[in-house]
């Protein structure tokens, strides 16, 4: 049973990627191919890693560190040319990201623009990048990091860093200028760093959530999604409804439960 949403007003839901919609990491996955086109080097990719991985495993809430990922990775890029990112990013995007894709999510997102709801993704990655990934979604709307561009390459300047509360905030700008109800609106994460993003809204859910995460969504009474099938998009198309129509059961059941839950806790705190 697919879930169904209820559109009042002009809304969104917006979608944390990694781990989220895809079942890696973004900015990692096209670690390969910059290697192979010279752009990193292999102490580069190792440095990388760890730093995804360092930011993952301490939830990424602590500004610091978020700042170090920022300008490390500022400093990595400068001097690269835009276009020949643009262009590795296109030529591997069927190979790197399309297999990844959670069928769970891709119906999630087929249900919110059946709906009628505008669908963001949200995204600390490059702007280069998440464009492309959603674009294989159907999705034309994005917030991700941008990197300052002088003379069609990178300077080492951000011109601005999609985490942590700054996503929340590209969240707000967008609402404003398009006149989202953001009570309206929903917001999709696996990461307590993204708690500012899930606040922002009148209906966020967890999915695949870190430990801490899941916390804050058990003591909040938000939905909790486990997406499990990454499938490729000419499976998704092909297979529909075996796989999809299955994982999006799954997905009901649990969100079902969950906004209930959070719906009666609304209800109390209105009327104490």
């Amino acid at each position: 049973m697919p879930l169904h949403f209820r559109t009042v007003g002009l809304s969104a839901a917006f979608f944390d990627l990694d781990k989220t919609v895809i079942a890696k990491s973004s900015a990692l996955a096209f670690g390969r191919p910059f290697y192979r086109d010279g752009l990193i080097n292999r102490r580069d990719v190792v440095k990388s890693a760890y730093a995804q991985l360092m930011f993952r495993l301490g939830g990424g809430t602590d500004e610091q560190a978020m700042a170090r990922t920022r300008d490390y990775l500022a400093a990595l890029c400068k001097g690269w040319r835009v276009d020949q990112v643009q262009q590795i990013v296109a030529e591997t995007l069927d190979e790197l990201i399309n297999p990844y894709v959670y069928a769970e999510a891709a119906a999630l997102i087929a249900e919110h623009q059946a709906a009628g709801r505008d669908v963001v993704l949200v995204s600390a990655s490059g702007d280069e990048m998440v464009r492309p990934i959603g674009a294989l979604l159907g999705i034309t709307d994005v917030i991700a990091s941008r990197m300052t561009i002088v003379d069609g390459r990178y300077s080492g300047e951000v011109e601005f860093y999609a985490a942590g509360p700054s996503k929340a905030l590209g969240v707000r700008e967008m609402a404003a200028a398009r006149g989202y109800d953001l009570d309206e609106c929903y917001a999709y994460s696996d990461s307590s760093s993204d708690l500012p993003l899930l606040e922002a809204v009148g209906h966020p859910s967890a999915v695949n959530p870190s430990r801490s995460l899941r916390r804050h969504a058990v003591e909040r009474g938000w939905p909790i999604l486990e997406f499990r099938h990454p499938i490729p998009l000419g499976r998704r198309l092909r297979d529909r409804p075996a796989v999809p129509v299955a994982a999006v059961l799954g997905v009901g059941v649990t969100a079902a439960i969950g906004l209930a839950l959070y719906a009666r806790r609304r209800r109390i705190k209105a009327m104490a």
